[in-house]
């Protein structure tokens, strides 16, 4: 195995998914493996739904937790209960072995908002990474559906990662910056943890009218090199 996300400490309580990401490929079902553990090491009931959503690679594997009990109002979480409570700790086990420890915090309620995302200064002729500290964490399955619109409108093509929790967006071209106005361009389905999109949250009824995906910008300059060094003459 190499990683479990959500990587941080804290999740919300209206967790939606996790996902583990395995060494080399992986045969047969894993989701009879998996256990959500009280500190008591008693098991959590029917925490996930009985699906397993596997990466082309056959390497990373999404997990649901069960939607019926996420979401408030309907019969499943009014018989089984709510799967997470703030407050909760629990520790994510494979084989029974511990792979990954969480604490429970408050529900999440609010969708990413990129006008809220803060990202770095890059120069142009360099091939610095653009950090966009974003406003909460993402799903860690989706570094690539934030990218780079270069001048022209092209996407920029580069090494994009998710860090610090998948709070931090990071991006490294694969050629330097070049001067000129930029673009920061999250796709509309990007969502968190919680399930909640860009504009929308999972936690609406469910008779309201679906909106439709909107993709959001932030517009960036990368500066050129001559005017810097000029701005740093005395």
């Amino acid at each position: 195995m190499v990683r479990v996300q959500p990587s941080a400490g804290q999740v919300p309580a209206n967790l939606l998914r996790l996902s583990i990401e395995f060494a080399t490929r992986i045969e047969g079902p894993v989701l009879p493996r998996l256990a959500l553990l009280r500190p008591d090491g008693k098991p959590l009931t029917q925490p996930f739904l009985e699906q397993e959503l596997w990466s082309p690679s056959g390497r990373v594997l999404t997990v649901l937790m069960h939607p019926g009990r996420v979401k408030t109002g309907l019969k499943a979480r009014d018989v089984l209960g709510p799967i997470l409570v703030d407050g909760d700790e629990v520790t994510l086990t494979l084989d029974d072995h511990p792979i990954h420890h969480w604490r429970v915090g408050p529900p999440d309620t609010s969708g990413p908002a990129v006008s809220a995302w803060r990202l770095s200064s890059v120069h142009a002729a360099s091939k610095q990474a653009l950090v966009v500290t974003l406003d909460d964490a993402i799903d860690g399955r989706e570094a690539d559906y934030i990218a780079i619109a270069d001048p022209h409108g092209r996407r920029v093509s580069g090494q994009a990662l998710l860090k610090d929790g998948e709070r931090t967006w990071s991006f490294t071209p694969h050629t330097a910056w070049r001067a000129g106005e930029y673009r920061l361009i999250a796709r509309g389905t990007l969502e968190d943890p919680a399930g909640n999109r860009l504009g929308g949250r999972f936690e609406t009824p469910a008779d309201a009218p679906a909106a439709a995906p909107a993709d959001a910008a932030l517009a960036f300059t990368v500066g050129s090199t001559s005017r810097l060094a000029s701005a740093r003459r005395p």
